[in-house]
């Protein structure tokens, strides 16, 4: 993508989005309501505490990217913000509330995803949420990825390409170790644990027996 968002305009636009479709009489949204929009603890991951600069500055180059823009409307007395996402991407509803719930809540399961972005769109059932995710991962530009498969999970994850390619950490790679390998390397541990204690438990000794040598010396 030739627009990628860093994590604060991600934030801002997911918030444009949301507000927009959830809240229509509240937007477009001025600049204190789409901070508290930023920062709120529902419907958020990673839950954030955004400035009013922070989100200025995201709005600034959203706007520079086509994402968004402010508008003076004639019965407002402040500046207010709105998004042009869906047209700059040629994004249909559904695809726009799969994005928006990407963009707020980070990487997610289909089942997650349909409930969560349900306020947003109502979906038929997962097949149409999986759908939606197969469309975004095979435009000519993706919007979307599957992540690897977590350890212990059953269901892959997904997540948003708008802020450019995920980097895939050692716990996504991660696959379950077998009972034993689990049992020699606690073992391995005690072992460690019980020299470590040994050793400590030698080098007491050897200052004792120093300080009983020198006590004895000077009797003798």
């Amino acid at each position: 993508m030739d627009k990628k968002l860093n994590e604060a305009e991600a934030r801002v636009l997911g918030c444009l989005v949301e507000k927009g479709i959830t809240t229509p009489d509240y937007y477009p949204m001025t600049l204190n309501s789409l901070t508290n929009a930023c920062n709120q603890k529902s419907n958020r991951s990673p839950v954030v505490s955004y400035e009013e600069t922070t989100v200025v500055r995201a709005l600034d180059s959203l706007r520079e990217k086509g994402l968004a823009e402010k508008i003076l409307k004639a019965d407002s007395r402040v500046p207010k913000y709105q998004h042009s996402f869906p047209e700059t991407f040629s994004l249909s509803d559904d695809a726009v509330a799969v994005l928006c719930e990407l963009m707020l809540r980070g990487p997610q399961t289909t089942g997650e995803i349909r409930n969560r972005a349900g306020r947003m769109y109502k979906f038929r059932d997962l097949h149409e949420v999986e759908e939606i995710l197969d469309s975004l991962i095979n435009r000519d530009i993706p919007m979307a990825v599957m992540l690897p498969r977590q350890a212990g999970r059953k269901e892959h994850r997904f997540m948003h390409l708008l802020s450019g390619e995920p980097a895939i950490s050692e716990t996504d790679r991660a696959v379950p170790e077998e009972a034993a390998v689990i049992q020699v390397r606690a073992e391995n541990e005690r072992i460690s644990l019980l020299e470590s204690e040994l050793a400590s438990l030698r080098s007491d000794f050897e200052d004792l027996k120093k300080e009983f040598i020198d006590l004895k010396s000077e009797f003798e």
